[in-house]
């Protein structure tokens, strides 16, 4: 057959996702998105024009062979694919289904400029699947060094700086704060956009190959500090993430029924309380829930608590489920992709709308929420039009339950007996972003500890860069 010229690839539409039907969807908690098959992935990478300089990649925080991949996938050679992909990313099937790639290789892709972009994210999770059934490119790991490593969160950037330091040769220890580990990945997203089989078939494997030793329920800075796990090892690096909830200082907000959305993902998420009575653990919610917020995490826990309500209800019952946000669909900061599946599922948006009270109903439960209009102004720092208030637009919105997603900062317990490590007035680490070191000899950090709340995949490549650097360190190439 013919090779294809850049015209003709050009010309081919891009191929959609299947995906479960919307109103089934919204009451189970089932992967919505349901993948390639090989002979449409096999299409889809036909697209790709295998530029000599691929913008994609520069478009990658951890820098994928994207076109070296998919080049092999379209050939039929998954071994292969697997290969290319795996020098840069220890976790496709994750990062394909999670990562915003319309705004990362997709978002620079040549093809999108005179049509729709090659759909890179799903042909990784393709790939990544492809890995986890048949384990085509088995971790190894170099002899031992004798050092010892300690790595603080098994989220993306820890997950990501284990591996990569223990395939030297080093000994890994994780800690994990929960009785699981994953991070955000298991507390956070939820399972009909990450199952958390993917997730654990990553993390166990992981630990089979490397001999990485995970311990669970150790709180750094309560069960250890960092001065007790210095005196072990020989490096640490800090992956504990962003897990501390904002709230609006508004009348009201500690009322019953107004909760953040770390609490609630995690109960629904990590702790399966959508399957309640078979996992003990029930989350109340109301018929009426309004999400303070219009970012991903509050497309996830406004997408939870629709299908939450749509199991609880009986035959008949009427619910509902608002985003609140205070500015417009365009400002919008959440994927484009879970905004569009939220509206098909029926979350309702009330934009360019602010709560300024949470009313009570007498005893101290939610009886509603009191917000104004707003309208947009001039640009702020971010470059978006500032909201602006509208005088005498108040008005009441009848809700029980109120999930408050606006953002969260990292813990500060791990700075307990962490003399010299210092952290900027927004509670992160002060951290170098090339290499991940800290202002305390031999600790690193990365992820959403150092940048605050970010993707999946920018934590991934801070853990990378930390590793290589954490290597270098330990191998006496380098001093602090």
């Amino acid at each position: 057959m013919a090779e294809l010229t850049a015209k003709q690839r050009m010309e081919i539409p891009r191929n959609e996702m299947p995906a479960q039907d919307a109103k089934v969807r919204a009451g189970n908690y089932l992967e919505v998105a349901l993948g390639y098959s090989e002979e449409t992935a096999r299409a889809e990478a036909e697209r790709c024009l295998q530029c000599k300089k691929p913008k994609c990649v520069e478009g990658c925080p951890v820098g994928v062979r994207i076109p070296q991949f998919i080049k092999a996938l379209r050939e039929g050679d998954m071994a292969q694919a697997v290969a290319e992909m795996k020098i840069k990313n220890n976790l496709p099937a994750i990062c394909g289904r999670v990562c915003p790639q319309e705004n990362q290789c997709e978002g620079q892709c040549i093809v999108g400029k005179k049509g729709q972009p090659v759909a890179v994210g799903r042909l990784e999770r393709f790939v990544g699947d492809y890995e986890l059934q048949h384990r085509t490119c088995p971790l190894t790991k170099a002899a031992p060094t004798g050092k010892k490593v300690a790595v603080v969160g098994t989220g993306p950037a820890g997950l990501t700086c284990a591996v990569d330091i223990a395939r030297e040769g080093h000994k890994v220890t994780m800690f994990e704060s929960l009785h699981t580990p994953g991070g955000v990945l298991v507390y956070g997203i939820p399972e009909f956009r990450l199952p958390k089989g993917v997730v654990f078939g990553e993390i166990d494997y992981a630990t089979q190959c490397l001999g990485i030793d995970i311990r669970t329920d150790y709180v750094i800075g309560r069960t250890l500090t960092l001065k007790d796990i210095l005196e072990e090892y020989d490096a640490v690096f800090l992956g504990t993430g962003a897990g501390l909830p904002m709230f609006m200082r508004i009348p009201g907000i500690n009322l019953n029924g107004v909760m953040s959305a770390n609490e609630f993902l995690t109960r629904v998420n990590l702790m399966k309380g959508y399957m309640f009575p078979e996992y003990d653990t029930p989350v109340k919610i109301g018929k009426k829930v309004a999400v303070i917020g219009a970012g991903n995490v509050a497309m996830d826990s406004a997408r939870c608590a629709y299908r939450l309500q749509a199991m609880q209800a009986k035959e008949g019952e009427k619910h509902e489920v608002h985003i609140v946000y205070r500015r417009s669909m365009e400002e919008v900061p959440a994927r484009g992709e879970e905004v569009h599946h939220a509206e098909e599922e029926g979350v309702i948006f009330d934009l360019l709308t602010n709560p300024v009270e949470v009313i009570d109903d007498g005893k101290g439960n939610v009886k509603a929420m009191r917000c104004i209009r707003m309208e947009l102004g001039e640009p702020d720092a971010s470059g978006r039009r500032r909201p602006v208030e509208i005088k005498g637009s108040e008005f009441d919105m009848e809700v029980d339950t109120v999930i408050v997603a606006l953002g969260t900062s990292p813990n500060p317990l791990v700075f307990v007996d962490a003399d010299g490590l210092e952290r900027t007035k927004h509670g992160t680490t002060v951290a170098n972003l090339e290499t991940g070191r800290t202002t305390k000899p031999k600790v690193w950090a990365g992820g959403d500890i150092v940048t605050g709340a970010a993707t999946v995949i920018s934590a991934m490549g801070a853990g990378k860069r930390a590793a290589a650097d954490m290597h270098a360190f330990l191998s006496g190439n380098g001093t602090w």
